[in-house]
């Protein structure tokens, strides 16, 4: 037994243990009594609805189950930011799902309700996949209109998504299964079918009592815009069912129906297990993040045995290049080197250190990738590029420019996965969220910040010293070191991968036994986009 592996395992375990906990409560939603109330009512929740809609619910990857986590605790939060997005088979066909969660104020819009919608459709257009709507909602949450409404990506983007996704061709489905009010009525409308469930399914833009109010009209909401009235009066819907379950047999039915797409023609062979014991990828990473360990025995654990082919294996150490399969999938890799290296010219490389030869390298395989229709995948472990005199004088900021340049203009499906650091210019160059990834993954203990904790509290430390000093106030050593352990402590919170995960800056924290199933799925879904764009890295400085 190698203890300190065993020591790194239950580290790691120990982390996404306290993640799935996190997990299981937000999973009830509003709470068991909002659920019984759902159901008494004849209406399943977000989830009941998904698995009844899936082909199987244990191939289920959810988007952004943590967003929104301990946020608007003034109004009682908002578990999941009131939304389920999945994305799943149903006829055997890959689909995006979306399903407001009634029992989350009534399924009511809160920005990061708006932003996990929008989330949701780039991931359809991207991969050009049908988007299922399962609609269930009281409209904008009105305390906080003036953060969801009127800006470019707020509330109304996602209509102009349903515009622009019709015009693709990409096939959009909703089932309105309760409320569905205001400026989200729209939403079912500009999808290509709507579906409305008798009794319990509503829409209309403005409901019984503003009506009242704005012209005196005395309605009820069923007459209003009950599922009779749209499906026989007005025709704003084209299918009516009884309940909820009649409901999501017409989604499968008409999904069923449609057509086979184009695909891209990613190259999968059959897949094979990576070698050695599955427990090791819980043993590789070090418990303390800042301690060197060798990349290619994770890799060896992410990639199908004997698939790896390592590019420029003895230049630009501390980054690992490889052609590899996944899951059958043939992939590029990109991944940082944690391990302390010597360069053929006999200087030594800090591990997670991005340095010009790495750079260079690494350009090189990006371009070579597009150039052979490969997917590429980035495993994050990164510090930062490589700082100095030495650094300078070596062109090391048009060597990194080269990279961003080659990772920003790649045309092929990128996925990016966090198992560790995720620091500074690193995170643009190993493609972090502002570069498109199709998916962005981490692992329980990763962390995104701009540099490093002890670095920040630092450099914090000297700012209010300096804002203090100027104010005539003076700092003994205990008074400096309580407000060094409160920056830290205030930094590392907003390093932790959950913060990140609450903003929805990546779109899931997975079990890292789980990264090759994510990968696998993730390139299945991107091959129904063919590539039509012609890879062009623009100018570059030399």
């Amino acid at each position: 037994m190698n203890l300190e592996q065993e020591k790194n395992k239950d580290a790691i375990k120990m982390a996404w243990a306290k993640l799935e906990q996190r997990i299981r409560i937000i999973k009830q939603g509003g709470g068991k009594a909002s659920l019984k109330e759902l159901n008494q009512k004849g209406k399943f929740s977000a989830r009941q609805r998904i698995n009844r809609l899936v082909d199987n619910p244990d191939e289920v990857f959810e988007i952004g189950i943590l967003a929104a986590e301990n946020m608007y605790e003034k109004y009682g939060g908002c578990p999941s930011a009131g939304v389920v997005v999945v994305i799943s088979k149903i006829s055997g066909k890959r689909c995006v799902i979306v399903a407001n969660d009634a029992t989350v104020k009534a399924g009511a819009w809160f920005p990061m309700t708006a932003k996990k919608n929008l989330r949701a459709q780039e991931i359809a257009i991207e991969n050009k996949i049908p988007i299922i709507y399962l609609v269930d909602s009281a409209g904008i949450f009105l305390p906080l209109q003036d953060q969801i409404f009127a800006d470019k990506d707020n509330f109304g983007r996602i209509f102009r998504n349903n515009a622009k996704m019709s015009s693709m061709g990409i096939v959009q489905i909703a089932a309105v299964m309760g409320s569905c009010v205001a400026g989200g009525a729209y939403l079912p409308i500009m999808s290509d079918e709507a579906i409305i469930v008798e009794k319990t399914g509503s829409i209309f833009l403005a409901g019984s009592y503003l009506v009242k109010a704005a012209i005196g009209e005395n309605v009820d909401n069923e007459f209003l815009g009950g599922a009779n009235t749209h499906s026989g009066i007005s025709g704003v819907t084209d299918y009516k069912v009884n309940d909820d379950q009649a409901a999501l047999e017409k989604i499968k039915s008409l999904v069923e129906k449609i057509g086979h797409p184009s695909i891209a023609g990613f190259q999968r062979t059959a897949s094979k297990s990576p070698t050695g014991d599955p427990d090791m990828i819980y043993k590789i990473l070090p418990k303390v993040s800042r301690q060197p360990y060798d990349t290619h025995e994770l890799l060896g654990q992410l990639v199908d045995r004997e698939s790896m082919d390592e590019y420029k294996k003895e230049y630009g150490q501390t980054l690992i290049t490889t052609y590899a399969k996944i899951d059958g999938w043939s992939v590029g890799i990109v991944a940082n080197q944690r391990k302390v290296v010597k360069s053929k010219s006999g200087e030594m490389q800090f591990g997670g250190v991005i340095y010009g030869d790495a750079a260079d390298k690494a350009t090189r395989f990006i371009a070579n990738c597009n150039q052979r229709n490969i997917p590429l995948v980035f495993i994050q472990d990164v510090t930062g590029f490589m700082v100095g005199s030495k650094a300078e004088h070596g062109g090391i900021i048009k060597d990194g420019a080269k990279m961003v340049n080659a990772v920003a203009n790649s045309v092929v499906p990128k996925f990016t996965i966090i198992v560790g650091n995720s620091f500074g210019a690193g995170n643009y160059a190993m493609c972090g969220r502002a570069y498109d990834p199709r998916l962005m993954l981490a692992w329980p203990t990763a962390k995104i910040a701009v540099m490093g904790g002890d670095q920040a509290a630092n450099v914090l430390l000297q700012i209010e010293k300096s804002t203090a000093k100027k104010n005539g106030v003076n700092f003994d050593e205990k008074k400096e070191t309580n407000l060094q352990k409160q920056i830290s402590e205030n930094y590392e919170n907003k390093t932790d991968i959950l913060y990140a995960a609450s903003q929805l800056w990546v779109d899931g924290v997975i079990d890292p036994a789980k990264t090759r199933s994510w990968i696998s799925m993730g390139i299945d879904m991107a091959n129904h986009a063919p590539i039509i764009e012609k890879f062009n890295m623009g100018l570059l400085q030399v």
